[in-house]
């Protein structure tokens, strides 16, 4: 057995998918040595090999956090890279738990010289091992299906930071009540971020304009006249005059 193979798992499951010259950076080995060890591990459907990338075989049954990440996965790395387009070397940010804020953490390894505060414990891990980078987890608890972080030192850590962007998300768009979540821990955690904020970035995904089975209820404080609206298509004409203060920026 390769002394590769276990770690290389451990890293696709986590992340959904890794291309090939990623894992390289991470294990500090050759490409080729990627292709070799990771070669019998697809032949024994351990993962999946896609066009140059490393691809998890992990199913709706594993944690949701995993499971999310796969839904409309080429909609949110377009966004996440948007998003690092407007983030520069050498600024601050507080990133929040959504699946795509977990995209743009990875594209964020493109930049250098970040200070990060986050309550997602993959987004704190994606970032802190990259020299030269400032990352504070904000929390301690854990929750077990996304592992982030909402207990009384998420809120502490949060409280003493000042940061040029925050990244947010959410689960549904609506043209007349704004972006919504299911749960007040994470519009609790969105309010102090903005309050600590000198500028917003919301990220979300096409999928977020259209009507969801499971429609959530909460509204996710109001953003400020320049602040960003991330998505990877134009808005739908429900959404006409819908964020006419916002900066809207369309993933290509």
């Amino acid at each position: 057995m390769s002394k590769y193979r276990e770690e290389i798992l451990r890293i696709v499951d986590m992340r959904g998918t890794v291309t090939v010259n990623e894992m390289s950076r991470l294990l500090g080995v050759s490409g080729q040595t990627i292709r070799r060890v990771t070669r019998p591990m697809a032949e024994a459907d351990e993962l999946s090999k896609v066009h140059g990338a490393l691809v998890s075989k992990k199913t709706a049954s594993d944690p949701p956090f995993l499971s999310r990440m796969n839904v409309n996965r080429d909609a949110k790395v377009a966004i996440a890279r948007e998003v690092a387009r407007i983030v520069q070397d050498g600024d601050s940010l507080a990133i929040d738990t959504g699946s795509t804020s977990a995209f743009v953490a990875q594209a964020l390894r493109a930049r250098h010289r970040l200070t990060v505060v986050t309550n997602s414990a993959f987004v704190a891990s994606t970032l802190a091992m990259i020299p030269g980078n400032n990352v504070s987890m904000a929390g301690t608890q854990l929750r077990d299906h996304d592992g982030a972080a909402f207990d009384r030192s998420t809120f502490e850590v949060i409280e003493r930071m000042q940061v040029d962007y925050v990244v947010l998300s959410a689960s549904l768009v609506d043209p007349r009540k704004g972006f919504l979540v299911h749960e007040q821990c994470e519009v609790d955690v969105a309010t102090a971020m903005l309050g600590h904020a000198s500028r917003a970035i919301m990220a979300v995904d096409h999928s977020k304009f259209s009507v969801q089975s499971r429609k959530p209820a909460l509204r996710q404080p109001a953003l400020k006249p320049g602040d960003y609206l991330v998505t990877d298509r134009p808005l739908p004409d429900t959404f006409a005059g819908a964020f006419p203060d916002l900066t809207l920026k369309i993933a290509g």
